[in-house]
């Protein structure tokens, strides 16, 4: 923790000020211009140009702030109470470069250079999946290979896509092929869906990913395999990257790739919070599109899981 006995921002408080008004920030909480002092940021990457079907994840990082203002800071399932041990605030957007895509690698990665060396842990608002590569780069500078938690109807390691190499369904290959990811840590879960092979996920088994695909999931909870992820994970730095559209499009609908017969919200939930114990350094949500989610749903969804993330890193005390 980077507090040194300042006093910790806390959520403003509903009986502050009614939860529809106030600033749109991450929980309602303050905001500063960098990382200083800080354990924890919120950072939004409002970008959509990675983007391969649907766009609007530009417009993710502003409605997830806004659909995160019901959430309150004590966590009643877990007793997690994240804001009384960790100095947690809302640092804003990355200026990403909205023309060119392949200018927002070094962007993105030159911002979290600044947040990492403040020693404060990142929690990304998405913004499409793209940023999850340049974002590793930092994070591998800091810790080295990390074990990674991905979540995701799709695997994202496409060797190209319409011959590019910068794209949202490209991030973890680009990841695999840099040396950012440990060996034998990385496990995607959720992957489902059609194909242009019946091999397609084998790259990711030939690189020793573990692979749980949606059909594995279904009708059961997802506490026994996060036990396994645990004991896999061991000590080393992990990473999570939850793409909203791991979840069924019945419960996540603003997205940009749906693909039937995903994770329940409950699973969801499972996999974030059965990452408790391990050397969790950091998190992002990606792929909310908000012209595609009317009822806000999953806005709130992607809310709520960044908050999960929160509550089960490294220093967050129980009640």
């Amino acid at each position: 923790m980077t507090s040194f006995g300042a006093p910790l921002n806390q959520p403003l408080s509903g009986n502050e000020m009614p939860r529809f008004g106030g600033l749109a920030t991450m929980m309602r909480l303050p905001t500063q211009t960098s990382a200083a002092g800080l354990d924890v940021a919120f950072i939004g990457i409002p970008m959509d140009i990675g983007t391969s079907n649907r766009p609007g994840t530009r417009l993710g990082p502003r409605q997830i702030r806004d659909e995160s203002r019901m959430l309150r800071p004590y966590n009643m399932a877990t007793g997690a109470a994240p804001f009384d041990s960790l100095q947690v605030a809302d640092i804003g957007d990355v200026p990403i470069n909205t023309f060119n895509l392949a200018k927002n690698l070094d962007i993105i990665t030159a911002f979290y250079d600044r947040v990492l060396a403040e020693n404060c842990v990142p929690l990304t608002l998405g913004g499409d999946h793209t940023l999850t590569w340049p974002l590793l780069r930092a994070i591998h500078k800091k810790h080295g290979p990390v074990g990674l938690i991905h979540i995701d109807a799709h695997a994202d390691v496409n060797e190209h896509m319409f011959g590019e190499e910068v794209a949202h369904g490209c991030p973890f290959r680009r990841a695999q092929e840099e040396g950012l990811l440990a060996e034998g840590k990385v496990v995607q879960i959720g992957l489902r869906g059609t194909g242009y092979a019946a091999d397609d996920f084998d790259w990711c088994r030939q690189q020793g990913f573990r692979v749980v695909t949606a059909e594995e999931c279904w009708h059961k909870s997802l506490v026994p395999l996060m036990a396994e992820v645990r004991q896999q994970m061991g000590n080393t730095p992990v990473y999570i990257s939850f793409d909203i559209d791991g979840l069924d499009p019945s419960v996540a609908p603003g997205t940009g790739t749906v693909e039937a017969g995903g994770l329940t919200m409950p699973q969801g939930l499972e996999i974030v919070r059965g990452a408790q114990g391990l050397n969790v350094i950091g998190g992002d949500l990606v792929e909310v599109s908000p012209p595609y989610d009317p009822s806000g749903n999953t806005a709130l969804m992607g809310a709520t899981l960044l908050y999960e993330m929160l509550c089960v890193l490294p220093g967050v005390h129980h009640r």
